[in-house]
């Protein structure tokens, strides 16, 4: 008999979904009344999903501050961009060495029409095609274990991935280093599959790091501004308290 969720474990996978999904972006402060009306809840089953998602890593939840989603350390993200390249490049590989013709012609179709998004600038049809495009590698590689890992990584990295998209010009960048994937891929030349791969995710980091950058430093500049005037209207203290001191 399947266990039923609760109405807190629902929302809190309803909103873990759209973390990973980019809708909310790393540091993006999660209101309670805000996602009480985007969720058509009260404010209160809101409260008990973020008490949830506190121990799943996907945001941090302080008193008095609210809920953040969670913004990893430079350090920890970029073990994650690392293993991630890796794992999909043994995708790639495996993939090249496995596929099925209709996996290979299906693959080549994707990336044809990828090129058209990328004419017109349909930002948010190629995220859609991209991970279709990535996802067919992880199938074709034909290595549950491998695909689980993959999907798993992705699914992490999902809000960072999806950033390098802002960046000007690159989804027709990205689409070139598809096509010296796909080459190898229907050439099958497991070797250059694998390098192949490996260049476009460690291209997809810097794309990343390079529009990542002014936002993380006006956060930093808003944090510091608010620190500022938090100290400026503390209340000082009483009269009373500070003569008892010198006492």
């Amino acid at each position: 008999m399947p266990v039923l969720q609760t109405r807190a474990e629902h929302l809190a996978d309803q909103i873990a979904n759209d973390i990973l999904n980019g809708v909310f972006a790393p540091g993006f402060h999660l209101d309670e009344q805000v996602l009480a009306k985007r969720f058509g809840v009260s404010r209160t089953p809101v409260r008990d999903a973020l008490r949830l998602l506190s121990g799943t890593g996907l945001i941090d939840l302080r008193p008095r501050a609210g809920a953040m989603v969670r913004r990893m350390a430079l350090d920890e993200l970029d073990m994650l961009f690392i293993a991630m390249g890796e794992i999909e490049a043994t995708c790639a590989r495996l993939a090249t060495l496995s596929m099925t013709p209709t996996e290979r012609s299906r693959l080549q179709s994707l990336h044809d029409g990828m090129a058209r998004l990328a004419d017109t600038e349909d930002r948010a049809g190629y995220i859609l095609a991209n991970q279709e495009f990535h996802g067919l590698l992880y199938a074709g590689a034909h290595n549950s274990v491998v695909e689980e890992i993959a999907v798993s990584l992705r699914r992490r990295l999902t809000p960072y991935r999806k950033a390098q998209f802002k960046a000007p010009g690159r989804l027709h960048r990205s689409h070139a280093e598809h096509g010296a994937v796909v080459r190898a891929v229907l050439g099958r030349d497991a070797a250059a599959a694998n390098a192949a791969m490996l260049i476009h995710m460690s291209i997809v980091e810097d794309v990343f790091e390079t529009v990542d950058s002014v936002p993380a430093q006006e956060r930093e500049t808003a944090r510091e501004r608010e620190d500022e005037r938090r100290s400026m209207t503390r209340p000082a203290p009483a009269l009373g308290r500070l003569e008892r001191s010198r006492r």
